[in-house]
């Protein structure tokens, strides 16, 4: 729990600091102890849920717990704080990602480059973990790279078209177009598996249509290479998604826990993206860092929000799993619609971005069309099985 409050802190100051120079102490200090507190909180152990032990059968054997069993209500209460924690942690790294990216972005205007640079920071976080043994290495035989390309590519190409969005429009636009994704979603399931949902759930998508509709026509900064990524981004999110379920009978590999599956898709991401950074950016990169130093003032606040925006994206990734294996579906669908709302109001405040009211109507309109999607979506399948 003192790791928890600790990186809430040392997050919520970072992100809420967005335009002040660190102290040099300060920096060393944050720099070198981040990862190591994002690793302590999001590690996954056999047998461990959100950092609560569950006895294995042989230790219940061996040994004769004496101490007083807690309460149903004090176990409730700590598991509720638990899940609570992960999912604040998990918006305050969502926000910090999106910030420290567009912030760099501004300044940096090169996203194949960033994109690769934010994969390439996940490194610090399990390669660590791997080496110390804290967390199990993963074992891949050549078949289980092969399964899994294709799962990496689709996440590459999520990442990739969300930064690309990122780069050249409002934060809040982005996320306003990607609320669409259910509708992607939608759509793939019937025409790629078949599976087709109650009328009642289609239904639910025309809000989340047309509120990314009337937002999009009254944003104020739209941008078709913004809007068409972030729709690219629905497009690869919705098929890794398909994906994944047709292929989960393939064999991963031995240690293929979730955490460790998306170190590995993150191992396949730097490897994808790197070269095609290099040939489509690499000859502009001395001028475009040159010129990104001059506007920050400082090139060592450059690497650091650079490094912070990988470091941030990996962490929320992770946390976000966390977060969401422990809960409802209907709990899920709710804290991811309160995530996509907190991250656009801090980009609002955060850049002063102008929304006009319509605007406002529009994305509120698409964003309710999501939770109610989930919610239709959840209701029809527990009265299905």
């Amino acid at each position: 729990m003192r790791v928890l409050v600790l990186l809430l802190l040392a997050a919520g100051a970072q992100a809420l600091a967005i335009g002040n120079r660190f102290p040099k102490a300060a920096t060393a200090s944050r720099i070198s102890n981040l990862g190591q507190r994002a690793a302590d909180l999001i590690r996954i152990q056999p047998n461990t849920r959100l950092g609560v032990s569950v006895p294995n059968e042989a230790s219940d054997v061996d040994k004769v717990d004496t101490t007083p069993a807690a309460s149903p209500s004090s176990s409730t209460l700590k598991q509720t704080l638990k899940v609570g924690g992960a999912f604040a942690l998990w918006y305050i790294l969502n926000i910090g990602y999106n910030i420290y990216n567009k912030k760099v972005l501004n300044a940096l205007p090169l996203p194949y480059t960033m994109a690769a640079v934010q994969l390439a920071a996940g490194l610090l976080i399990f390669v660590p973990l791997w080496v110390s043994g804290i967390r199990k290495a993963p074992k891949l035989s050549r078949e289980n790279l092969k399964n899994l390309f294709p799962l990496a590519s689709l996440h590459t190409g999520a990442h990739l078209t969300a930064v690309l969005s990122l780069g050249a429009g409002a934060v809040s636009f982005t996320h306003i177009v990607k609320a669409a994704e259910p509708a992607f979603s939608a759509l793939f399931a019937a025409v790629l598996m078949g599976q087709v949902f109650a009328a009642p759930v289609y239904l639910t998508l025309i809000p989340v249509i047309a509120g990314v509709a009337v937002a999009s026509m009254k944003e104020l900064a739209f941008s078709w290479v913004s809007f068409g990524n972030a729709m690219g981004s629905n497009t690869f999110s919705a098929l890794r998604g398909i994906y994944a379920k047709k292929n989960m009978g393939n064999p991963q590999g031995e240690n293929m826990n979730s955490a460790n599956l998306y170190a590995v898709l993150t191992c396949f991401g730097i490897a994808l993206l790197t070269p095609i950074a290099l040939i489509l950016e690499g000859g502009k990169m001395g001028a475009a860092w040159t010129a990104a130093v001059a506007a920050y003032g400082s090139q060592q606040l450059l690497l650091w929000h650079a490094l912070l925006s990988g470091l941030y994206y990996y962490s929320y990734n992770e946390v976000a799993f966390l977060a969401l294996s422990q809960v409802h579906p209907i709990t899920h669908a709710v804290g991811n619609t309160i995530k996509r709302v907190v991250v656009i109001i801090a980009s609002v405040i955060v850049f002063g971005t102008t929304m006009t009211p319509t605007a406002i109507a529009g994305s509120s309109v698409a964003i309710l069309g999501t939770l109610m999607y989930a919610l239709a979506k959840n209701y029809y399948q527990k009265k299905k099985d």
